[in-house]
């Protein structure tokens, strides 16, 4: 017998505690990122939260990922998962992944969530710490008036930005999102990354909308916050330097939540 909530959030003690889903689509978007869609059991986590995953080439092997969309009834689940050196799993999701594999998901867990009352929102993400900002506005698109929220989106050069079309697009849907791109560089490396051209589109940001400098210098810019809740996602480094510069020009810590990748 084992303990566990129901789709409805009560707690049941025979409801399962691990989860089965299919791989359905598989889209490398850079050289070391890609975007995994998969269908299969219904999965209980909070939009924002992250959930263990073990796939077929490392059975037993547990990574922890952020779903990019919030729970759906279906069982729809996506990921956005970046290569990390020396990681097995990461690596092989990204270069190995496809359509048909069994998919294990456990132990949602994490606190990125927006409060009811919240009206200014500012979301800071990292790289594919996009992936549970998404599920979050995706959610707070169903509430009758959500919060005015502002997203920072980080990357080291305009191509790192992978889903600068999505967030163009959605940013046009949702009267009440500002979303501000972020870059360390304002030129691409000098190598062709044939993942990126061959996904290549028209619709998103110019480099002259882009901020230039890291997601921290241009928090540190921004000032204290002193009226928002403020939620960070990002590499622990990307992270840590954030929540350091927020601290430290007067916003308040109690008014963070943060999660690192």
């Amino acid at each position: 017998m084992t303990l566990g909530p129901d789709e409805t959030g009560e707690i049941r003690l025979d409801a399962p505690t691990e989860w089965s889903s299919t791989v359905v689509g598989h889209h490398r978007l850079r050289h070391d990122l890609a975007v995994v869609r998969l269908i299969g059991e219904f999965v209980p986590f909070e939009p924002g939260q992250s959930v263990e995953v073990q796939i077929p080439q490392h059975p037993g092997m547990r990574r922890r990922l952020s779903p990019a969309l919030p729970p759906s009834l279906d069982g729809k689940l996506e990921f956005h998962v970046r290569t990390v050196p020396g990681g097995w799993c990461s690596g092989s999701i990204v270069t190995e992944t496809a359509p048909g594999d069994e998919w294990r998901i456990s132990a949602p867990a994490g606190w990125l969530s927006v409060d009811p009352g919240t009206t200014d929102l500012v979301m800071i993400a990292g790289g594919t710490g996009l992936a549970p900002m998404r599920s979050l506005l995706l959610d707070l698109s169903r509430r009758p008036q959500p919060p005015r929220t502002h997203l920072f989106i980080g990357g080291r050069s305009p191509r790192d930005l992978y889903a600068s079309d999505m967030l163009y697009l959605l940013a046009g849907e949702m009267p009440w999102l500002t979303v501000i791109p972020v870059v360390e560089r304002a030129e691409d490396p000098n190598w062709v990354d044939q993942w990126y051209e061959s996904c290549r589109v028209d619709v998103g940001f110019d480099v002259d909308e882009m901020l230039e400098g890291t997601l921290a210098d241009v928090v540190g810019d921004m000032g204290p916050l002193l009226h928002h809740q403020v939620l960070v996602c990002g590499s622990p480094g990307m992270t840590q330097a954030t929540l350091e510069v927020l601290v430290n020009t007067g916003t308040p810590a109690e008014a963070i939540r943060f999660d690192g990748l």
